[in-house]
C-alpha cells in the first residue's frame, strides 16, 4: 500500500478485550484501532503491527504500533482524528513518521512487563488491575529465586513456544514492595506466550512459603510445566514498556533511523 508510515504509542484496559490481535467474533485492541483507522480512510481497513500480541485481560501503558495511512491528514490532525474514535478503554499518543519498512515487533530491543499484586486487605479499586493475596508475601525470597531466571534460557517451563525455538534472554526480574502493592517486572528481548504469568505463578508460590527458593532453577533445568502449567490471572499483567534499538542498553531508536527489521528476534507472547 503506498503512503506514510506511521508509529504510536498505545494504551488500554485490557479487561474487556480477548487480547491484542484480531479474532472472529471477538473484541480485540487490533479490532477497534482498526476500525478507528478505517473509518479515516473511506472505510477502507489499514492493518495496525504491535510490537506484542498481549493476550485476553492483559493491559498496556506503553505498545507500540504502526500502520501505513495513504490519506491527507497531518501526523497531527491524524493522531487526534484516531484518538477521537477510539472507545474509552483505548488511547493512542506520540503518532510520528517513520521509515516504510519499520515493523514494532522487529524494532523492539526488549520489552518489559509489570505484574501487580495487592497484598493487603481487600480492595474492589486496586484489585481491578492486580491480584489480591491475603498471606504475607517474602519478597526477598521472591528476588533471590527470581535471579535463576536472567539470563538466556530454555524456558519451556514457563510458556508455550512462539517460534522455532523456546530460547529467550531475561535482562532482569525486579520484585518491589511499596507499602501493600508488590510489583514483578520482568524485561526481556521476547516472551514465550503466557510465560510472565507462569514465572509470576511461580514467583508467588515462593512467596507463600510453598516452594524453596531453588526450586525455580530446578523448574528451568527439568523443562517440564511449571506448577503443572498454572499461571496467575491475566488482570494483574501490562505490558509497560517497549524499548525500540539495537542491543539491550543501547539507545533507543529514533525515527529517521534504520530499523532492526533483520534482528531475527522472534514474535512476542
Amino acid at each position: 500500500m503506498r503512503g506514510i508510515r506511521y508509529t504510536a504509542r498505545v494504551e488500554y484496559d485490557g479487561t474487556d478485550f480477548a487480547g491484542f490481535q484480531v479474532q472472529s467474533g471477538a473484541r480485540t485492541v487490533q479490532g477497534e484501532l482498526e476500525a478507528g483507522l478505517a473509518r479515516l480512510n473511506g472505510g477502507a481497513r489499514l492493518r495496525v503491527d504491535g510490537a506484542g500480541r498481549t493476550d485476553a485481560g492483559v493491559h498496556a501503558s506503553d505498545q507500540v504500533i504502526a500502520f501505513t495511512y495513504p490519506g491527507r491528514l497531518s501526523a497531527e490532525e491524524l493522531g487526534r482524528a484516531l484518538d477521537a474514535l477510539l472507545p474509552a478503554d483505548v488511547t493512542v499518543r506520540a503518532l510520528r513518521q517513520v521509515p516504510a519498512s519499520f515493523h514494532p515487533r522487529h524494532a523492539a530491543r526488549y520489552r518489559e512487563y509489570r505484574y501487580t499484586v495487592w497484598n493487603g486487605p481487600r480492595s474492589p479499586l486496586r484489585e481491578r488491575f492486580a491480584l489480591g493475596v491475603r498471606v504475607p508475601l517474602d519478597t526477598a525470597a521472591m528476588a533471590e529465586a527470581a535471579s535463576a531466571l536472567v539470563g538466556r534460557h530454555d524456558f519451556t517451563a514457563f510458556g508455550a513456544p512462539v517460534g522455532p525455538s523456546p530460547l529467550r534472554t531475561v535482562h532482569g526480574i525486579r520484585v518491589g514492595r511499596r507499602g501493600s502493592e508488590v510489583t514483578i517486572d520482568v524485561t526481556a528481548d521476547a516472551f514465550l506466550r503466557g510465560m510472565v504469568r507462569r514465572i509470576v505463578a511461580v514467583l508467588l508460590e515462593v512467596g507463600r512459603g510453598n516452594l524453596k527458593t531453588e526450586s525455580v532453577a530446578q523448574a528451568v533445568e527439568a523443562r517440564g510445566p511449571a506448577l503443572d502449567g498454572a499461571a496467575a490471572p491475566a488482570k494483574g499483567l501490562s505490558l509497560r514498556r517497549v524499548v525500540l534499538g539495537r542491543r539491550f542498553g543501547a539507545k533507543p531508536w529514533e525515527p529517521g533511523e534504520q530499523d532492526a527489521t533483520d534482528n531475527g528476534e522472534h514474535q512476542q507472547r
